[in-house]
């Protein structure tokens, strides 16, 4: 099944159309000095392109539900972003508070310092408590590993404990670490969990071909601030 799938993603990659591509997109607004003119500009944008979603910062929330109102793109908050530094209860206090005012989605960082202790029952029932919260509120959950400070056994391990927890996702980076994305990363990932959870590829992508591979690797969400950009390089290499 797993060949079959990665034969399809390659034929997707090489064959889809534009609109096709665009609703693989996470289009990505997560400056800190991004104001209410930059979201505007931002939702604009993403109404044009037809992504999938804004990735915004949650207190952002209400504004981009109200400047998406009328559409299907979701509005997805990033927690305890970039760091994952905050308490369980904290990030599940703001994962409610982010799904109170609308977010359809939710991107949550892992506590990183757990994962590079190897405490596994930790990173689990995070991953279980936060997950639970957005299933009970048929909200979207995606797991942030920060890949860039991990060693690839410990990627493996948490894509492990995730194919047992089944977040909708799991996801390579913030995009404010040392390196976003990797093939290599996202292969991997996705050769753990298989069809059980999707993976979301992010931080640094900001060309077709580095997305094409990362789609051709596993990916089925790409995260990127550079959406107008690359569906404009794919539409010159048709």
């Amino acid at each position: 099944m797993f060949v079959s799938d990665r034969r399809r993603r390659t034929e997707m990659g090489e064959n889809m159309k534009k609109a096709e591509l665009a609703s693989m997109f996470d289009h990505t607004l997560l400056k800190p000095y991004a104001t209410k003119e930059d979201f505007e500009n931002f939702c604009k944008d993403a109404k044009k392109m037809g992504v999938a979603m804004v990735a915004i910062n949650s207190v952002s929330v209400k504004l981009c539900k109200t400047l998406l109102k009328g559409t299907s793109i979701h509005v997805g908050a990033a927690i305890s972003f970039p760091l994952g530094q905050t308490t369980i209860d904290v990030k599940i206090f703001e994962t409610k508070q982010a799904i109170q005012d609308g977010a359809d989605e939710i991107d949550y960082v892992i506590h990183i310092g757990k994962a590079k202790e190897h405490d596994w029952d930790y990173i689990s029932q995070e991953m279980k408590e936060i997950v639970s919260v957005c299933r009970e509120n048929h909200v979207i959950s995606k797991v942030i590993f920060e890949n860039c400070y991990l060693e690839k056994d410990e990627i493996k391990k948490l894509a492990e404990i995730a194919r047992d927890v089944e977040p909708d996702y799991i996801k390579t980076s913030t995009g404010f670490g040392t390196f976003g994305a990797t093939v290599e990363d996202v292969r991997l990932m996705k050769e753990i969990v298989g069809d059980r959870v999707k993976v979301k590829a992010a931080g640094g992508i900001r060309h077709w071909t580095t997305c094409q591979a990362m789609i051709e690797a596993g990916a089925s969400r790409i995260g990127t601030s550079s959406s107008a950009q690359i569906l404009e390089e794919f539409e010159q290499a048709q």
